[in-house]
């Protein structure tokens, strides 16, 4: 199985970036796939996630700013974040099952 996060970048606080996460080896429309995020230094966190059956959560920080949904027809899992903060600054990964990882994307976010 192979993870791999796309759409990653550096922006402005206030504004959005929408990551992507698609996988080989894995129908993402059948597992439980969670974002997680990392900054150097600290422990790996969990931002949102989203079962086989679409129920979602997130974690406090980003309730209201972040969703999670998944694109059946594309295979596809996205973390659509907006009002960007400077403390989501990390490398955002994705999880499949808590057992497979992607390497990652950067997001930055900075005046």
């Amino acid at each position: 199985v192979v993870l791999v996060e796309s759409g990653g970048g550096s922006v402005q606080p206030g504004e959005s970036l929408r990551l992507s996460c698609v996988g080989s080896d894995v129908d993402l429309n059948n597992v439980n796939l969670a974002w997680h995020r990392q900054v150097p230094g600290k422990q790996r966190d969990l931002v949102a996630r989203i079962t086989i059956n679409g129920a979602t959560n997130y974690v406090d920080d980003v309730k209201g700013r972040f969703t999670i949904s998944r694109d059946n027809a594309k295979h596809v899992v996205y973390l659509q974040m907006t009002a960007l903060k400077p403390e989501d600054t990390a490398v955002y990964f994705c999880c499949v099952d808590n057992y497979y990882w992607g390497r990652g994307t950067q997001v930055t976010v900075s005046s």
